[in-house]
C-alpha cells in the first residue's frame, strides 16, 4: 500500500527474504488479510470486550487457535504464485 512503515529497506538485512510488491489497494492478495478474515468471522465475531486486556486476550486466544491448525495456515496463507522454500 506504500506506507512508509510498510518499506523494503527495513527487510535488507535478512538474505532469505524476498519482497513481493503489491498494487495499491489489492488486500485481497495480500494473505494476512485473509488472516484477518478468519480471526474475525470464526474466533472474534459479535463479542462484547469488556475492556483493552479482553480485547487483547481474545486476539492472543483467537489466534493460537488459528496456528494450532497448520492445515488451515497453510491453505489461509499459501498463494500459487508464491514460490516457498528454497
Amino acid at each position: 500500500d506504500g506506507a512508509a512503515w510498510h518499506q523494503a529497506h527495513l527487510t535488507k538485512k535478512f538474505n532469505n527474504l524476498s519482497i513481493i510488491k503489491f498494487p495499491l489497494y489489492s488486500p485481497e492478495l495480500n494473505p494476512i488479510e485473509q488472516v484477518w478474515q478468519w480471526l474475525r468471522q470464526n474466533e472474534l465475531a459479535n463479542r462484547c470486550f469488556s475492556g483493552y486486556e479482553n480485547i487483547v486476550d481474545e486476539c492472543s486466544r483467537a489466534w493460537n487457535v488459528f496456528i494450532s491448525d497448520t492445515a488451515r495456515v497453510i491453505k489461509i496463507c499459501s498463494r500459487d504464485w508464491i514460490k516457498v522454500g528454497s
